[in-house]
């Protein structure tokens, strides 16, 4: 959440705006746009810099202007069918290659994530024209940067019948569970359930709501297995973003381990 870096929207030159959105407001928003780039080709940008440089800085120009539609039908009132670009979304936000850029990244397809996030409306007349500078950063800094939506863990959950669970009981016991969690199988023309994955189940305890049900279940958690579950914001894949973060907490304690080396022992 707070270390591994991403790009994001840091400057925001509004050359003409004249949306009922503010300028301010207008950067805000701009900012939390997650930007599709790898933060592992450029570097962070040093501070006080004014003009960014190919290797630090990515550059996105968003210019739009709204105007009525000649063809719309005089009785409509639907804005989708009386104006072009009424609607300003992340899509209209391109690339505008600094320096060499183009030839540093042949392939690159540098954009925002989504292409359908809402940044303003306009109507007829208004316009916005900005040119924005994406810089490398960490959430420690400026949410922007966190690469991550959310992020928990929590430890394996262990389900144990008692005793068998058949028939009815065996279909109630299955309603209690998230799906997948209880299996009922069909052994000498009896329903017979069983734990097919526990890994599925959000911990509810509907179970010890039924009186004859919660005295034939038992449950527990695996003290030594945990299920970290890592929600991207799509800047980064979950896989990348979790070996990025050991790779950070590795460092830190080998900085850790250079400082105590370096501390004379009394």
């Amino acid at each position: 959440l707070p270390e591994v870096p991403t790009m994001a929207v840091e400057k925001v030159f509004v050359y003409n705006n004249t949306s009922i959105v503010q300028d301010e407001i207008l950067a805000h928003r701009l900012g939390l746009i997650p930007i599709r780039a790898d933060p592992r080709l450029f570097e962070y940008r040093n501070q006080g810099d004014e003009e960014g440089t190919e290797i630090d800085t990515l550059q996105f120009q968003l210019k739009i202007k709204c105007s009525r539609n000649p063809q719309a039908a005089k009785e409509s009132s639907d804005p989708n069918e009386l104006y072009f670009n009424h609607k300003v979304y992340s899509k209209h936000m391109t690339w505008v290659p600094l320096g060499n850029q183009t030839d540093l990244f042949p392939d690159a397809d540098f954009r925002p994530v989504h292409d359908d996030i809402l940044i303003a409306l306009l109507r007829p007349g208004q316009e916005i024209d900005v040119l924005m500078h994406c810089v490398k950063g960490i959430g420690k800094d400026h949410a922007k940067f966190s690469p991550v939506a959310t992020a928990s863990y929590r430890l394996l959950p262990d389900i144990t019948l008692l005793q068998p669970i058949e028939d009815e009981a065996a279909e109630m016991l299955q309603k209690c569970f998230s799906p997948g969690v209880i299996e009922i199988q069909n052994i000498k023309g009896k329903k017979v359930a069983r734990v097919a994955n526990a890994r599925l189940d959000t911990f509810s305890r509907e179970v010890f709501r039924h009186e004859g049900l919660k005295n034939l279940v038992r449950l527990a958690r695996v003290r030594n297995h945990y299920i970290f579950s890592v929600e991207s914001t799509g800047i980064l894949p979950p896989d990348v973003l979790v070996s990025e973060a050991i790779k950070i907490l590795m460092g830190k304690c080998q900085r850790f381990l250079n400082e105590l080396d370096s501390v004379p022992m009394e």
